[in-house]
């Protein structure tokens, strides 16, 4: 175990003086702290770990956790598509910023804190991000406080987006913010959430969220997560999926901020004909990483996944690529398909990609690929004897390798927003 790895995980549960919200949370802290205080941390010498330069962030000073809410008086309500929008503050809700009056009176959401009484909460919360598999797991899990609740009755469709708002105080001190999410949506349902991660205004801050999202039969999730963190950030996000059969995740991230940003997505199918749609862009320059990990497992017939992600690189950007397709002897009829595209806009760029294809089953669909490039120069050359200067001949180009993620965006206020945002990155290089 590595002592300054261990020394950085028991410091940071030290700080700690926030009392459990419930008992039954107070066993499951217990248990948690227990196995953040065991597992050994993360390091290059793990398969999980080897590009993803954890070791900068262990050599961090100690990050402290927000033990309360903080004052969230400077804070204004951040700018949405729609009127069902929640706020948090390092990590902890804020009903003074949130808006949630014109929701169906039928879904359930808000603070974690406040429904930690509901059966359904008791029996999800948990269940799927084990903590014993995983020490920023486990870390997140031994201070839970807070997060987003989130659950959609049976046959219940919401056409306008909830929006999630994740902000950071300006702190003088580097804060640790853990925001803890539960989304349980019921059969036939349908919903769009969109999570925003902006930049902070205080010093260093690292972000470890947990999501754990369940799907019952039929139920239909749209879920966009834009991540643009400050560039003095840490960000690390782990998302665990589980489906019911014929129901349908549709996951798009779009990863431009942070200075180490990584996002683990770990899913499995409960029953048959489930689909899941796993899709990500994420635009890295000026010293910054931005590491993606899926990994997918098929353990029930005839279900669809479609994973592709594609990264543009400048300056001394680094990106990590790390995804997996396990297909069970079970999973008769799986189509799967994992590819991860980039492009270096510079010498100094670097990419570690490594998609992974584990079959076991005889009647299946399944493909992974791979491409590391440069902008070709023809397709360069050909806009610039049309007359278009070179900057804007790369930009054009770029729009068009990027577009192929964006334009999977469904709503057209988002698509064209996130269109805008990469432009303006893109201007900027």
């Amino acid at each position: 175990m590595s002592t300054s790895g261990s020394n950085w995980v028991l410091d940071i549960l030290g700080r700690d003086s926030a009392p459990a919200p419930a008992d039954w949370v107070a066993r499951l802290r217990h248990q948690a702290t227990g196995e953040a205080a065991s597992l050994p941390p993360p390091r290059r010498k793990l398969e999980a770990w080897r590009y993803s330069r954890v070791e900068t962030l262990l050599k961090q000073q100690a990050f402290n956790p927000v033990v309360q809410a903080p004052d969230d008086s400077g804070l204004e309500t951040p700018v949405a598509l729609g009127p069902h929008v929640l706020v948090f503050v390092d990590g902890w809700f804020s009903p003074g910023l949130s808006r949630t009056d014109e929701l169906p009176r039928e879904i359930q959401l808000g603070s974690l804190r406040d429904h930690l009484d509901r059966a359904s909460v008791k029996q999800h919360l948990g269940r799927l991000a084990n903590a014993g598999e995983n020490l920023f797991t486990a870390l997140n899990t031994a201070l839970l406080n807070d997060g987003l609740f989130l659950e959609i009755p049976d046959d219940l469709v919401l056409e306008t987006p909830i929006e999630v708002f994740y902000l950071n105080s300006a702190s003088d001190t580097p804060v640790l913010a853990q925001p803890r999410n539960l989304v349980l949506m019921g059969q036939q349902a349908q919903l769009t959430l969109i999570e925003h991660f902006l930049p902070g205004q205080g010093k260093d801050y690292f972000h470890n969220g947990i999501t754990e999202i369940h799907l019952e039969a039929g139920a239909q999730l749209a879920h966009y997560r834009m991540q643009d963190e400050a560039r003095t950030a840490w960000h690390l996000s782990n998302l665990y999926l589980e489906q019911g059969g014929n129901s349908h995740y549709h996951g798009i991230t779009l990863s431009f901020g942070g200075h180490w940003a990584r996002t683990e997505y770990k899913t499995r199918f409960g029953a048959p004909h489930a689909r899941c749609d796993l899709r990500g862009l994420y635009l890295v320059g000026d010293g910054q990483l931005s590491d993606f990990h899926l990994d997918v497992h098929h353990d029930q017939p005839g279900c669809q996944s479609r994973e592709q992600f594609k990264g543009l690189l400048h300056s001394k950007g680094r990106a990590v690529f790390d995804g997996r397709i396990l297909v069970e002897r079970i999973a008769q009829g799986t189509d799967a398909q994992l590819t991860n595209d980039n492009l270096l806009l510079s010498r100094e760029a670097e990419v570690d990609t490594k998609p992974q294809l584990e079959i076991y089953a005889d009647d299946v669909k399944c493909s992974h690929g791979t491409t590391v490039g440069q902008l070709d120069p023809r397709q360069l050359f050909y806009l610039r004897t049309r007359g278009i200067e070179e900057q804007r001949a790369i930009q054009l180009l770029c729009q068009g390798f990027a577009g192929e993620i964006i334009d999977h965006i469904h709503l057209p206020e988002l698509r064209e927003q996130s269109a805008e945002r990469l432009l303006k990155t893109l201007d900027s290089l």
